[in-house]
């Protein structure tokens, strides 16, 4: 057999991938190199740890942070990052977060718990959400961490707690709600909000005031701005009262980019129920396509008209304020990736297909919001050059839960190779939420292990274990 016949022998074994052409991801060359220059890796990754397997990229976590701390450094206004760490379960990005020298966000004991394992001090923690538990309060009075307040009646308890224990004062921030999000079950409306600030002014032995919390849904910046203006007013208020606020924590909701805007565009303007194996298209979708990304949306914010003639920058500026963020997705953006085995392609009546993967519609999340992961995932084929994979095909995913609705995606997928068992599904850039919100042992299945890319002292990618801190 000659060389030339060898060598397209080898070439058909060679595991393939094949780049989707509806919403392909956008892919951080990091990512991309393992994908086309070392699929082998990720078969024999799958092999080891199971699938589906979520794979995170510490390193690229603090180059964001990076990024964004660079757009605040620039404006000149103060600044404190933290990173929403409720964003992902992964303790290897809380610990890129501390490396990076960023603050953490936490909701739960859990997440302050891997904060400071992670190496965060303290002070450079801000527990939010409402209704924290007693214990979780105490925790929080005695490590000295940030207590973001939700209601009047979270920070009479907390008055309550601090007259029983000598462990105050308590870091404190009041979570604000706009007058645009009077609906919202979070934070404190004007009028109570002028009670809290004279209940904290009250009482200075037990109260560490630092300043104002607000968080809004959505991903438009002007809704911050506004919000901002209408917190000078009690910033004003509380410095009357004796008060000195110092920071303004503006929450999280920066947007970032999936796929490139116009292909997005060009998708939410040509689908149809045809797309979709239910026939029902989504009543609502995350922005996968984004004209701005994280950093240039905070230079928008910076740069937009408060009050009195002031951009927020120059305002925060007059003020004397320190602006706080609270990314989580833009932190992991493109930090992260979830592949699946594929198990099974059955022929369903009407001409499509339904491709069983190796794990379940819990692996990830938007089909149990009724909406869909407008991303494409990357077919690698671990018999890359054989000829009956030319056979394009229109599927949707499942796994192996047992409702008719379950399913990894509703979209019909086009597949230009059909995947056979053995193949691999890639989903990029499932670090924001998708990959682990509502992961769980269904059918006694294990959850699905987590693994990070390292790299050693000579510059090689290493992947160990990204197990949960004890």
């Amino acid at each position: 057999m000659t060389a030339l016949v060898l060598d397209d022998i080898r070439q058909s074994l060679r595991p393939r991938s094949w780049q989707p052409d509806t919403l392909p991801p956008i892919l951080d060359p990091r990512i991309n190199a393992l994908i086309q220059d070392a699929p082998n890796t990720l078969f024999s990754l799958v092999e080891q740890y199971g699938s589906p397997l979520n794979i995170v990229w510490p390193d690229i976590l603090q180059d964001n942070a990076r990024r964004l701390a660079g757009v605040l450094q620039s404006s000149g206004v103060p600044f404190r990052i933290f990173y929403g760490a409720k964003v992902n379960k992964s303790p290897g990005l809380v610990e890129a977060a501390a490396r990076a020298g960023i603050g953490i966000d936490i909701s739960s004991p859990y997440e302050l718990r891997d904060a400071l394992h992670a190496g965060t001090p303290p002070e450079l923690v801000c527990a939010s959400g409402p209704a924290k538990t007693r214990d979780f309060q105490r925790e929080l009075i005695r490590r000295k961490v940030l207590i973001s307040v939700d209601s009047i009646e979270e920070l009479q308890e907390l008055d309550g707690l601090l007259a029983e224990c000598s462990d105050g004062p308590a870091r404190i921030l009041l979570r604000y709600r706009p007058a645009s999000a009077t609906a919202s079950r979070f934070g404190i409306g004007a009028v109570s909000f002028s009670k809290c600030l004279r209940l904290v002014a009250a009482q200075p032995g037990r109260f560490a005031f630092e300043g104002f919390h607000v968080h809004l849904s959505g991903y438009q910046y002007d809704g911050r701005v506004k919000a901002v203006a209408e917190l000078i007013d009690f910033v004003r208020e509380a410095r009357a009262l004796g008060l000195d606020p110092q920071l303004i924590d503006i929450g999280g909701g920066l947007p970032i980019q999936y796929v490139a805007a116009q292909v997005y565009d060009d998708y939410l303007a040509a689908q149809s129920d045809w797309h979709y194996r239910n026939g029902t298209i989504p009543k609502s979708f995350y922005p996968y396509g984004s004209r701005v990304d994280a950093a240039q949306w905070l230079e928008l914010l910076l740069a937009a008209p408060c009050r009195e003639g002031l951009a927020l920058a120059e305002l925060l500026k007059a003020e004397a304020l320190t602006l706080a963020i609270e990314p989580g997705r833009s932190l992991a953006d493109q930090a992260a990736v979830s592949v699946f085995r594929v198990n099974l392609v059955k022929a369903l009546p009407g001409g499509t297909h339904v491709v069983f993967v190796e794990g379940s519609s819990f692996s990830a999340c938007e089909t149990w919001f009724a909406s869909e992961f407008l991303v494409d995932p990357i077919h690698i084929a671990r018999d890359g050059g054989a000829e009956a994979e030319v056979l394009p095909m229109r599927a949707f995913i499942a796994g192996h839960s047992c409702l008719d609705d379950d399913v990894v995606t509703n979209r019909l997928l086009t597949f230009h190779r059909r995947p056979k068992r053995g193949d691999l599904l890639l989903f990029a850039n499932t670090g924001g939420y998708q990959m682990d919100l509502l992961e769980n042992e269904f059918h006694r299945h294990p959850l699905p292990r987590r693994i990070r890319a390292d790299r050693d002292a000579a510059g090689a990618v290493v992947f160990t274990p990204d197990d949960a801190m004890e």
